[in-house]
C-alpha cells in the first residue's frame, strides 16, 4: 500500500525485541496515514486498544472487531478502565502484546499531543516492557502525488515499566522523548527523500 500511496517506507526495528515476549507498543498518532506506516510494524500475536466508534466504520469495524482488537469508550472514564481491565486479563491469560497510541487522538501535523497515562498503568498492570515506536512526520503526504518520499518509522528497544515513577511521570518522560525522535526522524527522512 505504502508504494500505491508514494512512499518509500522504511521499518527499522530494534534486534532487542524477542518474539516469545509480549509487550506493550506504543506509537505516535498522526493521521489515517497510520494504518499504511505505523501498522508495518505490527508483530504476531498483538492486538490494539481503539476507540469503540471505530465500530460503526463499514467493513473496517466489523473487521478490526472480530480481529480480536479492544474497543474503549473514551468519553465515559469508568468505562474506560474497564477495558483497561480487560485487556490486562486478555494480556495475562493469553500473552497478548497491545499496541497504543498514548496521545488518545491523531495530532494532525501538530507535533507531538500530550500523552495520558493509560498506556503507562496498563503496563504496570500486565508487567510488560514498552516498546516506543516512533513515525516521521506524515504531515506533507497528500493522496495525489506520486512521490510523497522517505518515511522512517523506528521500534525502539523495550523500557522496563516497572519503575519507581509515577503513570504521569513515565508519560511525560515518553512524551518528551517522542517529541526529539520525532524531530531527528522527520529531519532523516526529508534528507533521505532529496538523495
Amino acid at each position: 500500500m505504502s508504494k500505491i500511496m508514494g512512499i518509500t517506507l522504511i521499518v527499522r526495528t530494534s534486534p532487542e525485541l524477542k518474539n516469545d515476549e509480549s509487550y506493550l507498543y506504543i506509537a505516535n498518532h498522526q493521521n489515517t496515514y497510520d494504518l499504511i506506516t505505523v501498522s508495518r510494524s505490527a508483530r504476531p500475536g498483538a492486538v490494539t486498544i481503539g476507540k469503540k466508534s471505530l465500530k460503526w466504520v463499514p467493513i473496517f469495524g466489523l473487521i478490526y472487531w472480530l480481529s480480536g482488537n479492544i474497543l474503549i469508550d473514551r468519553k465515559d472514564s469508568s468505562s474506560a478502565r474497564g477495558t483497561l481491565d480487560v485487556a490486562s486479563k486478555k494480556v495475562k491469560e493469553k500473552g497478548l502484546s497491545i499496541y497504543m497510541f498514548p496521545e488518545g487522538t491523531r495530532s494532525r501535523g501538530k507535533g507531538i499531543l500530550p500523552f495520558k497515562t493509560g498506556a503507562f498503568r496498563l503496563a504496570r498492570a500486565t508487567n510488560q516492557r514498552i516498546v516506543p515506536i516512533c513515525c516521521s512526520d506524515l504531515s506533507d503526504i497528500r493522496f495525489n502525488r506520486w512521490n510523497n518520499g522517505t518515511v522512517l518509522v523506528d521500534i525502539m528497544p523495550p523500557e522496563p515499566s516497572d519503575t519507581d515513577e509515577s503513570a504521569k511521570e513515565i508519560a511525560k518522560r515518553f512524551e518528551n522523548m517522542y517529541k526529539e525522535k520525532l524531530a531527528a526522524l522527520t529531519d532523516e527522512a526529508k534528507r533521505a527523500s532529496k538523495a
